[in-house]
């Protein structure tokens, strides 16, 4: 089984900490990885502004190339022990999808593994950022009628990110597919989302794209469970979809904390980069 983490943030995230991209690495020998990718949030796209209270979502596109820099050093650093990755994770936001494609077709040929996310939802000409916090995604509930009806808008949304053209460096791995679940201890739906499930998955098969098996929920409190959950994961192991194990860490710390949790699961196919 490959240890190697696909799902790996950096100091150039505005929302994580300070760890340099030399603690993530030397975390990662601690504990047994064979590699690594740095999937930094990708620059917003150009004309979009970012509805998060504190616009920190994603890295500025000024700090692009920094990033690009910083990576690809400590990949000479560490060439002899670790196989670094150097990404983004890139979000489908509906509307930019031509803004997008500029910056995938300006950055793309440098990256080796890159992430497909959905965090933005828009209804009514209005983008939310669903994941922000518990009291953003009840405004969406508000204006979409109901909890239930903003993960159907998440999951077509899935659908229609998948479905985009993106040009030819869009990323084939898709992010954390059941994230509308971030809160769900305090904002619960009131049926399954299976189906919706299964149509994400079936596209994905279509398209070749592979799944990031991700971890953070685990560590969120209102969630409490992987994105996908298990059952999810054996479902796309089932279906011939590879995974991608992604800790989503965004301190070097957590990069353990994920990988005792990915030890415990009872998957048995292995986790595939």
């Amino acid at each position: 089984m490959l240890k190697y983490d696909g799902h790996v943030h950096s100091p150039f995230c505005p929302h994580g900490t300070k760890d340099t991209l030399n603690s993530y690495c030397e975390k990662a020998l601690e504990i047994g990885l064979t590699g690594l990718t740095f999937t930094e949030h990708a620059p917003l796209p150009e004309g979009f502004v970012d509805p998060a209270p504190n616009q920190d979502s994603a890295m500025s596109k000024d700090q692009l190339y920094s990033y690009i820099e910083h990576v690809q050093s400590i990949q000479e650093k560490y060439k002899n022990e670790l196989t670094i990755g150097l990404g983004l994770e890139v979000d489908y936001i509906e509307g930019f999808e031509e803004e997008t494609t500029s910056l995938l077709n300006e950055v793309g040929p440098v990256l080796t593994d890159s992430i497909l996310s959905v965090h933005f939802l828009k209804h009514n000409d209005i983008i939310y950022c669903m994941d922000h916090s518990p009291e953003m995604f009840l405004e969406i509930a508000t204006s979409t009628g109901s909890v239930d009806a903003v993960h159907q808008l998440y999951y077509q949304t899935l659908l229609q990110s998948i479905e985009a053209d993106l040009g030819a460096y869009k990323p084939n791995r898709m992010g954390h597919i059941t994230l509308a679940n971030k809160f769900q201890k305090k904002v619960p739906t009131t049926q399954s989302f299976e189906r919706e499930i299964q149509k994400v998955l079936q596209a994905m098969k279509a398209h070749g794209y592979s799944l990031d098996y991700n971890v953070a929920g685990i560590r969120k409190p209102l969630c409490k469970e992987s994105y996908p959950p298990i059952l999810t994961a054996r479902l796309a192991v089932s279906m011939g979809i590879p995974l991608v194990f992604g800790s989503d860490a965004h301190q070097a710390k957590e990069l353990p904390l994920a990988w005792n949790e990915y030890t415990d699961l009872p998957l048995s196919n292995p986790f595939v980069k």
